[in-house]
């Protein structure tokens, strides 16, 4: 039902003067939030959104929307706007606020009440799995960190949401184009969103033990220095991620910066070394990788 004010200022002694105005829109911004229907939401739902998600928020070719990780993880503004901005994910950006508004009401409301039935199964504890690193330090960072990296820094030069142009780019250059693999399964944005969360999850890899660098010394994963460098690199995929939620060109730009100073940071102890008697690092002198000398 909309919602309509009629507001009168007449002069001295009106009930309702200017200085009035910014409570008044502060109060009908409160009624536009409480408006949230999750009646309207059940029936969108059911249009747009069962298919994948399920009938009751199981879950099918899409994730489950319900029970207490799913809710914890998403604040009610959150949810909103990543309804918005990304789903339907055939159509992200279909749905007005309002219509994402009422979608998260009813994944909320019936998200609680799947998690209010969830038996309580007692607390287990296994080790965790233990995998030996397969690549060296220098295959790490170029089979995931630097090619991830330059699709996000791509976003600086490049909207996600442009239209690509059609054709097999895949077989372009010998089909051997890293970057161009995918280009023409998924839409722009999706790939911004999987090179962010390539860098969060594979960030913690840095920390396995037993691996090598390419001059063969031990990845330092013991020193606090390189345990932090790799806490940032994670915490800057999972922020890259949040920011490519929003869709916005102008945010994930932004945020590369961080991603910059995330490399700089490790590389400058680490990688960048500057020997004696020279004027400015060697990137061709590799002995001195992953130590501190």
């Amino acid at each position: 039902m909309p919602y309509k004010l009629d507001v009168g200022l007449k002069g001295h002694g009106e009930s309702m003067k200017k200085s009035q105005l910014p409570v008044l829109v502060f109060g009908m911004f409160v009624i536009v939030l409480r408006a949230q229907d999750a009646t309207r939401g059940a029936t969108l739902y059911k249009q747009q959104c069962g298919s994948c998600h399920g009938d009751r928020l199981e879950g099918r070719s899409g994730p489950s929307l319900a029970g207490t990780d799913f809710r914890s993880r998403f604040a009610n503004a959150d949810l909103i706007a990543k309804i918005k901005n990304t789903m339907p994910q055939d159509s992200p950006g279909k749905l007005n606020p309002g219509q994402a508004a009422d979608l998260a009401a009813y994944i909320q409301q019936v998200g609680k009440a799947v998690a209010n039935s969830e038996p309580a199964t007692p607390s287990t504890t296994l080790p965790p799995a233990s995998f030996p690193a397969t690549g060296n330090l220098n295959q790490l960072m170029r089979s995931i960190m630097f090619p991830n990296s330059n699709i996000l820094f791509t976003v600086q030069t490049h909207d996600p949401a442009e239209k690509k142009k059609t054709g097999d780019v895949a077989n372009a250059d010998g089909g051997f184009n890293w970057s161009m693999w995918g280009s023409d399964l998924y839409s722009g944005w999706e790939i911004v969103d999987y090179a962010s969360i390539a860098l969060a999850e594979s960030a913690p890899l840095m920390l396995t033990p037993g691996r090598r660098c390419e001059n063969g010394k031990p990845v330092p994963v013991n020193d606090p220095d390189w345990i932090r460098f790799t806490k940032e690199m994670a915490e800057v995929g999972r922020a890259m991620y949040r920011a490519s939620q929003t869709r916005s060109q102008e945010k994930v730009s932004d945020a590369t910066g961080d991603l910059a100073d995330a490399c700089l940071h490790c590389h400058e102890v680490f990688r960048d070394k500057m020997r004696r008697g020279r004027t400015a690092p060697d990137p061709s002198d590799k002995e001195l990788r992953c130590t501190k000398d």
